[in-house]
Order: structure tokens, then C-alpha cells, then sequence
């Protein structure tokens, strides 16, 4: 078998055009040598059960892939390169898994060089570590270093790059070339729709394949957001393209029926409603469903009112819309509000402001609100929150 220490350092402290390693990363390689088999043979199941931690059906699967392979050799270096890199045993399993010829990549070719170049590109170990569970196929490539420093600028941050990528691969897995075409294309053509590239970036971090599709999928896309009701000058049109991007316009017409419905809306109330938090679209019904019962059923809130205010429906129900609800129930109960207060402005604001405004005024005639608050916001109503 092919040692690591041979494989990974030769490469990385001998060629002259390797970036530095950091020593963090240099210990790293270092201690992930593996020892030498003495077993030529290679039994691709159970190597892949034994081994890599495969489920035996995953193994079954996966051990096709590898019927070439002669020797564990390669595979040994793989798999001790990846926990040299501190990638867990869970996600050596979940990345063989899926990409079976991942453990034929050659150490001292491709994975090390990889590692040595994407350092210099700023990459840490940690976020190389990541790159590989998400990038799976791309990660045994050399391209993948150019195509990464093709689009970090795009956006703007290495992490923001890994969000991209555990959403959708694509633009590690087409050629550079290509990807470098598609994304220009699509580039120009968001810009021309007045997105600026903050708001691209943001679309594409969400939505990455909008990057390298063809331009008429993003134009149709486009074409889509627009029936949303959201203004392209708009900050909310981003919103609307992340929803059209993602649903399509049978789903998007789907899901405007189901708000009608659930918060019994009209069409005038829905548009606005949609128009104002495009998002909306986005979340679930069964969320939806429990938002309804609880601003229109239980608070008595009119649907116009909501429709008005549709961001209220992004805030959780146990730990924010519920709990505050409670707290200015008990005020107006005690008498303890010197005016009415605005349900909407009590549930937008941070928690630590709703403190400062709400809860600290109150110590000595409600000494018990703070603990009572902290209570119901993990899910259990105090008694002093049960009103008749």
C-alpha cells in the first residue's frame, strides 16, 4: 500500500509549485500515514462494509464501481489522506457512498495538490475538509481549484461559496469552460433585470444552478418571479426569484391558493401579502396551518391585517409570536400597559429590546414575568399565562 507520508508530503513540501501549508494542516497530513497491508488482494464489498463503514447494501452498490481495483493500496492512502484531514468516519461512509471512485484518486496527483492550492487560495483545513463531503466528485479533479477561483469572487466569501455547493454542485461538476460561458451569460442577463451583484450572489447561494443553466431556463425563471407581483426595482424581487426558482409556476399557483384559503384572504389581500415577504411562498403548510389557527383563531386578528404584515408569519410560533402574545395579554390583565401596544411592533423587535421594554419595567409588580416568559418560550404555559 501506498504510504501516506510518501504520497501527501513528497508533493506538498517538495514541489516547488506547491502554495505553504499551514503547520496545522502539514501535522494533519502528516499523522494520517497508514500502515503498510500485507493482504495484496482486494475484496471490494467488504472492504467497503469493514473498511469505510458501508451499510452492506450500500456496499453491494457501490463495490461495482470499484471492480478494477486490484489492491487496497490506493484506497488506504484515500481514506487515511481524508482523516488526516479530520473528516469523520460518518462522512468518509456518506462521500464513499455516493462516490465509490472517490477511493481511487490518486493522493499525490490530485487529492494533495488540491489541498496545497486551495490553502493559498485561503481555504482553512476545517472548510477543505467540507469541500470534499460536498464536492464528492468534483474534489478528485484538478479543475475543481480554477473553477473555485473562478466564482469565490461571486460570492464574495469562502463560506458562502460552501453554502452554494451543499445546495447544488453544479459548478464544480461541468467543465470550467462551459460554466465560465453559462455563468456570463446568466450573469448579464441578471443585471440586465436590475439585480445588482450583492443580490445575485445572494440568489445564487440559495439557487446556484441559475449560475451555469442555460439562459433561457434563467429568463424563464425570471419570467416567473415577474408574475409574482414583485417589482423588479424592488429589494424583494431577489425573494420573489428565489421562490419562482425553486417552486415554478404551477407550485407558486398552487401555494397562492392555499394562503387564500388558510388566512382567508382575497385576491387583492394575497398579492400584497405575497408582493410584501415573497418568501411566504416558500414556507410549509403545515406551518402556515399553525400560524392561521393561531393569529386568526386565537388572537382574533384580522386576515387584512396580516395581509398588511406578512413578515410576521416568517417568526416562530413557540418561541416568538406565542410567548409575546402571553406577555401583553398578562400587562393588559395587571393593568400594567400605560397604552395599548400594537401586536405587530411587539413581535418584530430583538428579544433583548423586548426585555428592555417589557419585561426589566416590571420586576417589582410582576417579579415572576422574566422566569415566566423563559418558560413558555420552551413550550410549557405558566399559570400566571392562563387567562379566562
Amino acid at each position: 500500500m501506498l504510504r501516506l507520508r510518501s504520497c501527501v508530503l513528497t508533493h506538498l513540501l517538495s514541489s516547488p509549485s506547491a502554495s505553504p501549508i499551514p503547520s496545522s494542516l502539514h501535522r494533519l497530513i502528516s499523522a494520517a500515514a497508514p500502515a503498510v497491508s500485507s493482504n495484496p488482494g482486494f475484496a471490494a464489498e467488504e472492504y467497503l462494509v469493514a473498511t469505510c463503514g458501508l451499510t452492506r447494501a450500500q456496499a453491494l452498490k457501490a463495490s461495482t464501481k470499484l471492480s478494477h481495483v486490484k489492491s487496497p493500496s490506493k484506497p488506504d492512502a484515500v481514506l487515511a489522506f481524508l482523516a488526516g484531514l479530520g473528516i469523520s468516519s460518518a462522512d468518509v461512509a456518506a462521500l464513499v457512498a455516493k462516490d465509490p471512485l472517490f477511493l481511487c484518486t490518486s493522493v499525490d496527483k490530485t487529492l494533495a495538490p488540491n489541498v496545497a492550492e486551495l490553502t493559498g487560495l485561503g481555504f482553512s483545513v476545517s472548510e477543505i475538509a467540507r469541500l470534499v463531503s460536498i464536492g464528492r466528485a468534483g474534489f478528485r479533479c484538478r479543475s475543481i481549484v480554477s473553477k473555485l477561483h473562478y466564482y469565490l469572487p461571486l460570492f464574495v466569501s469562502i463560506q458562502n461559496l460552501l453554502r452554494a455547493l451543499k445546495f447544488n454542485d453544479s459548478i464544480v461538476a461541468y467543465g470550467l469552460e462551459r460554466s465560465k460561458r453559462a455563468t456570463k451569460l446568466n450573469l448579464a442577463f441578471l443585471r440586465e433585470c436590475g439585480l445588482g451583484d450583492c443580490d445575485i450572489a445572494k440568489v445564487c447561494i440559495a439557487v446556484p444552478w441559475m449560475l451555469t443553466t442555460n439562459v433561457e431556463h434563467v429568463r424563464a425563471t425570471v419570467a416567473c418571479a415577474d408574475g409574482v407581483g414583485v417589482p423588479r426595482e424592488s429589494r424583494m424581487f431577489r425573494h420573489a426569484l428565489h421562490a419562482a426558482a425553486c417552486l415554478g409556476k404551477e407550485k407558486i399557483a398552487a401555494k397562492v391558493g392555499f394562503l387564500k384559503k388558510t388566512f382567508r384572504w382575497s385576491d387583492a389581500e394575497v398579492g400584497i401579502a405575497v408582493s410584501k415577504f415573497p418568501s411566504v411562498l416558500l414556507r410549509c403548510k403545515e406551518a402556515l396551518q399553525s400560524r392561521s389557527e393561531f393569529l386568526i383563531s386565537e388572537l382574533g386578528l384580522e386576515p387584512a391585517y396580516i395581509a398588511h404584515r406578512p413578515t410576521m408569519l416568517s417568526y416562530n410560533l413557540e418561541r416568538r409570536l406565542r410567548p409575546r402574545y402571553y406577555v401583553m395579554k398578562f400587562l393588559k390583565e395587571n393593568e400594567l400597559l400605560e397604552r395599548e401596544r400594537d401586536y405587530y411592533s411587539t413581535v418584530t423587535i430583538s428579544d433583548k429590546v423586548f426585555m428592555e421594554k417589557f419585561i426589566h419595567p416590571h420586576k417589582e409588580a410582576a417579579p415572576h414575568l422574566a422566569e415566566d416568559y423563559a418558560t413558555v418560550c420552551s413550550g410549557e404555559v405558566p399559570a400566571r399565562f392562563i387567562f379566562a
